[in-house]
């Protein structure tokens, strides 16, 4: 057992007594009060016995008095030292939830080092909440931390709480200790299940989901430190992929972690730099053949000449939360352009699903518009179902502050949805997109071609205009003009374009020619 050592107080009164017990003895051997009785007998003319009496108070007094400093300085230190433990606490554990942190984390991680030859094994899971900003932002921080403390008591209701670790934010990490072969897809449906019940604060229901990636120890790394971090690309993976997934990690995660990381570094460098910019496709009059505006496109080009597609950037720009700076930039820039077009052309430009959730979008887009000088009819705005869906509320609030400023909405990639009846009633649309997948295959495809017939025939009952994506053939582009569509966009009547390629009387030439 390790020693104890006592304390400054208990040092104090233990030499305190051992002084006195030598001065007790010394007296007693020597007879010094005896000595002392007979030095006062023979000077009894001075007050020497008044001031041995005064002495001796003062001394019992002074006594008294060390007891009570010894006693104060005791409970200082007992303070003191339940302060340190506080702090100690503090250092190793989250505020708000009262679970470990990644402190403490890290140094189960070391222990772990150190105790290898004790053969634990683990499951290490690693937990996102998916919706979580939306609360925060749709309902302010006090619910957000309710919500992280109820996670964090559902948590601790399926494992030890010393095994719930809160990183920061909306991360958490759970270190379960394995015996025998559990099924550990089965355990993290259980997480998702559990954080997924419905979330009620003050009378407002709060809709959460999570991603949950697992790594074993020791068979997916030789240190607990880099299975964690393999539990974490697993996470990552299932998050990528969709919402309440639980993913094993595989060897190949890494891969696709690191190329992830790769292009956010990159990908953070160019929008520094400016390096991705709009290109421009044109929108076609299929009535009047003629150009009635340009679709800006983000096109990312690298220093060594190769086009990274937007497909690949645009998922990590909106992950990295770097998607409104990025939109931002663009918008900017094709108003810029937009301003050497004739005053009859419109601009029409793609908005990520996820900055619909985000209530300044809106002011952030009529603001660019105004320090531009661009107008806003001259803005047309696409939208996705799936945009819309996300966040119902604040895509309406965005939505129709934007309508009411005069900025146009197109309602993007119709028919690939699952609400977009819904939508077009609820909804202020000045025009919906065919998507390209049904004009690809609408020749030889008799359903397809039966929804672009009908797809059109709502537009004009709606009194709504009717584009078609992805025309790249005369044949699709003879059908849908005999069909009465009213604007069409694809290879066939023009590519994207930087700025510097695109001249309008030029490509409306072309159109003529081929016509």
């Amino acid at each position: 057992m390790p020693r104890i050592r006592p304390t400054r107080p208990q040092m104090e009164i233990l030499g305190w007594l051992a002084i006195f017990l030598l001065l007790f003895g010394l007296s007693w051997r020597f007879d010094w009060h005896e000595g002392l009785d007979g030095f006062v007998d023979q000077h009894h003319d001075y007050p020497l016995d008044h001031a041995l009496l005064a002495l001796n108070i003062s001394g019992f007094l002074g006594l008294i008095y060390s007891a009570l400093r010894i006693r104060d300085l005791s409970r200082e230190v007992h303070r003191r030292l339940q302060a340190e433990k506080h702090v100690d606490w503090i250092a190793c554990h989250d505020t708000l939830t009262e679970l470990p942190n990644r402190r403490f984390l890290e140094s189960v991680c070391a222990q772990a080092m150190i105790d290898q030859r004790a053969e634990e094994t683990y499951a290490v899971f690693s937990i996102d909440l998916d919706g979580f900003k939306k609360v925060n932002d749709l309902l302010g921080h006090d619910h957000g931390d309710a919500v992280l403390k109820t996670v964090a008591q559902r948590l601790s209701s399926l494992f030890h709480r010393e095994h719930v670790f809160r990183l920061g934010g909306d991360e958490f990490v759970v270190l379960a200790r394995r015996s025998g072969h559990p099924d550990l897809v089965a355990l993290g449906n259980r997480i998702v299940s559990a954080i997924g019940k419905p979330f009620t604060f003050n009378g407002v229901a709060v809709d959460l989901g999570a991603s949950v990636g697992f790594a074993v120890y020791p068979e997916d790394g030789d240190e607990l430190g880099q299975v964690i971090r393999h539990s974490d690309c697993a996470m990552y993976v299932a998050k990528k992929q969709g919402r309440n997934l639980v993913k094993p990690f595989v060897p190949s995660m890494q891969d696709e972690l690191a190329k992830r990381v790769r292009i956010e570094g990159d990908l953070r460098a160019a929008i520094r730099k400016g390096e991705i910019v709009p290109y421009y496709q044109p929108l076609v009059d299929l009535k009047a053949n003629k150009i009635i505006g340009f679709e800006a496109l983000a096109r990312w080009k690298t220093a060594s000449g190769e086009f990274i597609p937007p497909s690949e950037f645009i998922p990590v720009a909106e992950e990295a939360g770097l998607i409104v700076e990025l939109t931002d930039q663009l918008l900017r820039s094709a108003c810029t352009d937009a301003l050497s077009w004739p005053s009859e052309l419109v601009l029409s430009f793609n908005l990520s699903p996820i900055q619909l959730s985000d209530r300044l979008l809106g002011l952030r887009i009529l603001k660019i518009l105004g320090d531009v000088g661009l107008p806003a009819h001259r803005v047309e705005l696409e939208v996705t179902e799936s945009a819309i869906i996300q966040d119902a509320v604040t895509a309406r609030i965005v939505l129709d502050d934007l309508v009411n400023a005069g900025v146009r909405i197109a309602l993007d990639d119709f028919g690939t949805g699952y609400s977009s009846l819904s939508q077009l009633s609820n909804y202020r649309f000045d025009k919906i997109k065919i998507d390209r997948s049904f004009v690809a295959s609408f020749e030889t495809n008799d359903k397809q071609d039966k929804v672009i017939k009908a797809i059109i025939a709502l537009g004009t009952g709606l009194g709504v205009t009717i584009t078609a994506e992805g025309i790249e053939e005369e044949s699709q582009l003879q059908r849908l003009q005999d069909l009465g569509c009213d604007i069409g966009q694809g290879y066939l009547l023009g590519r994207p374009a930087p700025i510097e390629e695109i001249a309008a009387d030029q490509v409306g030439n072309r159109i003529r020619q081929r016509r």
